[in-house]
């Protein structure tokens, strides 16, 4: 009879009724009387045979390809994927990912970084430290096709095109110490954005109280350091306002590049907006939300440890001191 109907009759699997006609083929009775064993042998990991996954994974490249895969490592070595898995999940190396970094090139960096750091772990007293920025060209986009909503066992979908409505700004100015923001959404006239961030300016002077010094930290951005600014800051009324300018290259020291983060990814880039009206309105009440109940950063590096991870880095770049 063909295996396939011998297992057919018995409810055994095809592969067991082979398995089982070879070994009586071989030992007769005794063949089928006892169990199996299997013949494979387990791989060992040895010591040698490890660093040579790792010297591999670390020090070369695959022919015409930027990175290792278990699959590609695996083959080139002659071992299966379940070995390389094991000894990159032990030693957390991770191929497939890259890390962005910038190294900043301010003759100033420690100097700001220090001064910086030490407003957010001992802020003043009888003063506001805010942290102040723009996120500019904030899009209203309207999908081509409705959105299709979230179901069991399927994501909410949006089409990859979209109409532009135009754009707006978003100012704003967060509280280090409560974690309230202050915001507003301005239109870009000037070709640096100037007239509007005075503008903002004013409003802080408004809404914080007269009797408090108030750190504002802003990056390089040469609106910030324009000569209406600094015209606008000469009266003696305004000497309580105080500028603290971000190291070059090093905008993740100011706290509200991390709120910006937040209302983009609950709000902004998965929203439908129809116009700029519509869209500042969904902003002013994601605004109004958030100050409800807002939730401080809470900051916990010092300087020397930040300073130490940027030498650090800076020695595996092979960029000078």
């Amino acid at each position: 009879m063909a295996n396939h109907a011998i297992a057919q009759l018995t409810g055994l699997s095809r592969p067991t009724v082979i398995a089982t006609r070879l070994a009586f083929a071989r030992r007769g009775v005794e063949g089928i009387s006892q169990p199996q064993k299997r013949k494979k042998s387990a791989p060992v990991l040895t010591p040698a045979l490890q660093q040579k996954i790792l010297n591999t994974t670390l020090k070369t490249k695959p022919s015409g390809e930027s990175h290792w895969s278990v699959r590609t490592l695996a083959r080139h070595l002659g071992i299966s994927r379940t070995m390389v898995h094991r000894v990159w999940q032990r030693f957390d190396i991770q191929p497939h990912r890259v890390e962005k970094f910038k190294i900043s090139n301010d003759p100033q960096f420690e100097d700001k970084v220090r001064d910086m750091v030490g407003l957010y772990l001992n802020p003043p007293d009888r003063a506001l430290v805010l942290c102040v920025d723009e996120k500019s060209q904030i899009q209203a986009l309207d999908r081509t096709a409705p959105i299709l909503p979230l179901r069991p066992g399927l994501a909410e979908r949006q089409t990859h095109d979209y109409k532009r409505h135009g754009t707006t700004t978003l100012f704003a100015a967060f509280n280090i110490v409560n974690g309230k923001v202050m915001g507003s959404c301005l239109p870009r006239h000037g070709a640096n954005g100037a007239k509007e961030f005075l503008k903002f300016l004013k409003q802080l002077e408004r809404e914080v109280p007269a009797d408090l010094d108030v750190h504002l930290i802003l990056d390089n951005y040469s609106t910030h350091k324009s000569e209406a600014v600094q015209r606008w800051l000469k009266p003696k009324k305004r000497q309580r306002f105080h500028l603290h300018f971000t190291p070059t290259s090093s905008s993740w020291l100011n706290q509200v590049q991390r709120w910006f983060g937040l209302i983009t990814e609950r709000m902004i880039r998965r929203g439908t907006f129809l116009s700029v009206q519509q869209l500042e309105q969904a902003i002013y009440e994601w605004l109004a939300k958030w100050n409800r109940d807002p939730k401080p950063f809470i900051w916990k590096a010092t300087a020397d440890v930040i300073l130490d991870k940027v030498q650090r880095g800076k020695e595996l770049s092979g960029t000078p001191r």
